[in-house]
């Protein structure tokens, strides 16, 4: 089922350009989507993208990835091992606020008369930048131009360059640089379980806080999750008018506030630097130390070294990562080739932005854009997100790994908690604790197991990081292998065959199910890379294995059981339609009636009882297709065709999950019209508010899904082993052109795909081997590059 677009703003306020998103018009509207989309974040630090002045906002939020409140999750009626502690994201200090005044008269967007409005997400520079003429309610031409950046080069770092020019008169202004603490944090829709959950009084602490000059600074501690947050602002004014400035501080508060005698044409240019830092160890005076230091580098580099850093940084990125689209049938599309490249660009630019400083922690769904799941991470990570970073900046991909690996204690204890060996992760989690409070869709999806251990094996084989594999990844998927093994059993029902009970699949519309044959495939995948990567431990590296047996206490007759229960695990089949059911029992439930569901009415899950819904043949999001997605190999096109044909109609697209894996199978079955709507839907998920709630956020899976889609999909990329190969598929009468870089094993591969011919270029390393189709191909510095035809449908 195709979701329509909804927000499409009138194409002259909201022009296409490859490389900006533009706004030049100011339209309360849209407020809260262009909030999101013109958002920005490095990984560790996010801003909404709110004006300058402080307002008007609907979530003018600045978040800090992995800075949370925990508390208590509250049942009607509790029970043995559910979750007890919930963790939301907070709301941090806001220190991106400058109120301007002229003749002491605020400029306030809803009221001003704007002359020219412009404001762009600079995607090329990694800056928001805005430039509005202003006349006053006296008739003075006031031009403000401001350019907002949070730095990649130094993550703990935002700026604003903020500059005021009178055009024909003299007057007095008035710039308050100010920063404020304990802002709303979450939501209060309690109806809507994707919305993040608000605390009620005070969040932040105060624990520091003083002024100096033109600096401030304010540390907040929780009392929960005892994290501790500092934040500084500094200043630098250059004006040729005469100036005077007061600095103010509060516990919650702090204002620099600076007066000037403002001359027609004479420019006021003021530069704010903005730092945090935060810590579960450090003392306040430690905090607020660190806060100082960066704020004094900033001060001596001065703004334009910023500039600097963030252009090297984004060109580096693109030079890794751009995808490039020309050519296209823009009256099929009913879109312009501008508007595919904009909206290309913008995906990749978010899903960076979600992950590039993410150093210590991993990428919430949201990214920094928005409160929304409260900060959570989920198996978005590894399945949807990781694909992108692996071929493009392989070294985030091993943080995020990392990061999973220093989750393993936890994991173990909740699979303790639970009753089994092993360790199970967190359906949801910040700190590493299951901060999931429904269990039917949150703990039991264990398939996110098996999606971790896809991920980590898709990076080894794509990076050959046999090192990580070794030291970090043999015990997690000893761990994870453990669980599978002793949740599934040999059932006499099924012929011997090793069943898994009582799960949830990805498709959250049918919960606590038997063999979903989604969990069953993957943890059969999990079952046997564990068993393949001990016994090669075993073999070809003795102190690596020992090492492995001393900190899992592992039994070699372990290793033979994973093997076995992976060669016998059920899945289940329909031979009269020839599909795999989605489970046990899916194919004996009543249809949905969609004839007389009103349109409105999606998401089910807000307008429906889940028992209405689980009883019901209907799906969140892709379940089997995204199986034959990720395991592409165990299937024929056959095989996909027929499972595709009878799910996509039950399919209510309620996930912005589902819409990227649906258009990738239909393109690899050829059926190109669904492959380009449901393409379309995932590509625009944000820029045309696909599913309505881009106000609360980005959905960074569907964004890093963009990616999947147009290399698996579009250029047919299959990397089932070391060797990358490639099944481009065009319809004789698509002429659009795909261009894009790949990262693998320390080589990067350009790869173009046109109307009639694929072309690979090896831009750097000495030589590698590809297949087009079952062509294997050798490409060399001395002969880089070598041209095969596509095959047309």
């Amino acid at each position: 089922m195709i979701r329509h677009e909804r927000l499409r703003p009138p194409q002259h306020d909201y022009p296409a350009d490859e490389w900006n998103i533009i706004e030049r018009r100011f339209n309360p509207d849209f407020l809260a989507q262009f909030e999101t989309v013109l958002a920005l974040g490095n990984g560790y630090l996010g801003m909404r993208g709110c004006p300058e002045e402080g307002g008007p906002a609907v979530e003018n939020s600045t978040l800090i990835n992995g800075f949370y409140e925990v508390r208590p999750i509250l049942y009607g009626e509790d029970a043995y091992g559910f979750a007890k502690t919930g963790q939301t994201i907070l709301n941090v200090t806001d220190s991106k606020t400058i109120k301007l005044f002229v003749d002491d008269e605020p400029f306030w967007l809803p009221s001003a008369t704007i002359l020219r409005y412009d404001r762009r997400l600079n995607m090329r520079a990694g800056t928001l930048d805005r430039e509005i003429l202003w006349q006053t309610p006296a008739g003075k031409e006031v031009l403000i131009t401001s350019r907002r950046l949070v730095s990649l080069a130094h993550r703990h770092v935002a700026a604003i360059s903020y500059r005021v020019e009178l055009l024909n008169a003299d007057a007095p202004v008035v710039l308050s640089s100010e920063m404020s603490a304990n802002q709303t944090s979450g939501s209060t829709v309690a109806d809507d379980p994707r919305q993040s959950r608000g605390f009620s009084g005070r969040v932040l602490h105060p624990a520091a806080g003083y002024a100096r000059e033109q600096r401030v600074l304010l540390c907040h501690e929780t009392l929960g999750s005892r994290l501790r947050l500092a934040c500084g602002i500094d200043h630098l004014l250059d004006t040729a008018c005469a100036t005077t400035s007061r600095t103010e501080q509060h516990e919650d508060f702090g204002q620099v506030a600076f007066t000037v005698e403002a001359r027609q044409g004479s420019a006021i240019h003021l530069t704010k630097y903005m730092v945090y830092h935060t810590t579960q160890t450090a003392t306040a005076q430690e905090l607020c130390g660190r806060v100082e230091w960066t704020l004094d580098r900033m001060m001596r580099n001065g703004f334009q070294d910023l500039l600097t850093a963030q252009q090297r940084c984004m060109d580096d990125f693109w030079r890794r990562s751009d995808m490039r689209i020309h050519d296209l049938r823009e009256a099929r599309i009913k879109r312009s080739t501008v508007e595919i490249q904009q909206a290309i660009r913008f995906n990749l630019f978010q899903a960076m932005q979600a992950s590039a400083r993410a150093d210590n922690a991993g990428v919430p769904a949201k990214g920094l854009t928005g409160q929304a799941y409260e900060g959570h991470y989920f198996w978005d990570t590894e399945i949807y997100l990781l694909p992108f970073l692996i071929y493009t900046t392989p070294r985030i991909a091993r943080n995020l790994l990392m990061f999973r690996y220093r989750m393993l204690d936890a994991a173990r204890a909740r699979a303790r908690l639970l009753g089994h060996r092993g360790a199970l992760y967190p359906w949801r989690t910040i700190d590493g604790q299951e901060a999931s409070a429904y269990y039917a869709a949150g703990t039991a999806q264990y398939h996110i197991n098996a999606d971790i251990m896809y991920a980590l094996r898709k990076y080894v084989t794509a990076t050959g990081d046999e090192a990580f594999l070794h030291e970090y990844g043999a015990e997690m998927l000893v761990e994870t292998a453990r669980l599978w093994r002793d949740l599934g059993f040999y059932s006499d029902a099924k012929d011997g065959r090793f069943c898994i009970n009582s799960v949830t699949g990805p498709d959250e519309y049918n919960t606590v199910v038997n063999n979903n044959a989604y969990t069953n495939l993957m943890a059969e995948e999990n079952l046997r890379y564990a068993s393949q990567v001990v016994q090669d431990l075993q073999s070809s590296h003795p102190d690596a294995y020992r090492q492995l047996v001393s900190r899992t206490a592992l039994d070699p007759a372990e290793i033979e059981e994973w093997a076995h229960a992976a060669n016998a695990m059920y899945v289940p089949y329909d031979e009269k339609r020839g599909i795999i059911p989605q489970d046990d029992s899916f194919l004996e439930r009543e249809p949905w009636d969609f004839a007389n569901t009103p349109a409105n009415h999606f998401p089910l899950l807000l307008y429906y009882h889940p028992l209405n819904i689980y009883r019901k043949q209907v799906i969140k999001q892709a379940d089997i297709v995204l199986a034959m997605f990720l395991l592409g190999g165990r299937f024929s096109l056959e095989t996909k065709r027929l499972n595709f044909m009878f799910y996509d109609p039950l399919t209510t697209g309620d996930s912005s999950l589902s819409s990227c894996i649906e258009a990738i199978v239909a393109a690899q079955i050829g059926e190109i019209d669904k492959a380009i709507e449901y393409g379309m839907a995932a590509l625009l998920m944000d820029l045309a508010d696909v599913g309505g709630n881009v106000k609360d956020g980005c959905h960074i899976a569907a964004m890093g899904g963009t990616w999947m889609m147009l290399a698996y999909g579009m250029a047919g990329m299959r990397d089932d082993d070391s060797i990358l190969s490639f099944w481009p598929r065009r319809a004789p009468q698509d002429q659009a052109v795909l261009q894009f870089p790949l990262t693998h094993r320390g080589r990067i591969l350009d790869v173009e795909i046109d109307t009639g011919t694929a072309r690979y270029s090896l831009r750097e390393g000495e030589s590698m081997v590809i297949r087009h189709e079952a062509e294997k191909i050798e490409l060399t510095s001395a002969e880089p590059v070598a041209e095969r035809p596509v095959t047309h449908w």
